[in-house]
């Protein structure tokens, strides 16, 4: 009987070791996709590629600015023109949290935006929509600065 107790339980410790992983959720692909998105959006930044930034906004996108807003595809555009100008980019971000809706329609990436050094010198949020071509796009953007204070 202890025999056949212990066949089962290395049995069964045997099954569990093997079996394969748990398959990648619906959701995990979501949440990866609007990753690359973001990722690739921040790539038009050190690629100095402006008409492949557009390609991420929303024609209806907001971004705040300060202390106002800028509305629209181009608007933005012509705000954000400038920071793809030179032969160096401004500043570069990548997202560090990305959440996404169960209904997979909204996400929102959070993350830092460093300057040419590496140095964090603000942080990002963007709300992100899956449009009807498919494709995931920016629709509401907020970088903000952070404090360089030390702590006490």
């Amino acid at each position: 009987m202890k025999r056949r107790i212990l066949l089962l339980g290395m049995a069964g410790m045997l099954a569990v070791g093997c079996a394969s992983p748990a398959p990648r959720t619906a959701h995990a692909d979501l949440v990866e996709a609007v990753v690359a998105a973001e990722r690739a959006f921040a790539r038009t930044m050190a690629e100095r590629d402006h008409q492949g930034f557009l390609g991420f906004v929303s024609t209806e996108a907001v971004f705040i600015d300060g202390d106002k807003s800028l509305v629209g595809r181009e608007a933005i555009g012509r705000h954000w023109k400038r920071f793809y100008e030179g032969p160096a980019a401004p500043f570069s971000w990548q997202p560090d949290l990305v959440v996404v809706l169960a209904s997979g329609t909204l996400a929102e990436s959070i993350g830092p935006v460093s300057n040419p050094s590496g140095k964090v010198v603000a942080r990002f949020r963007s709300v992100w929509r899956l449009e009807s071509d498919g494709r995931w796009r920016v629709i509401f953007d907020n970088g903000y600065a952070i404090c360089d204070c030390q702590a006490k």
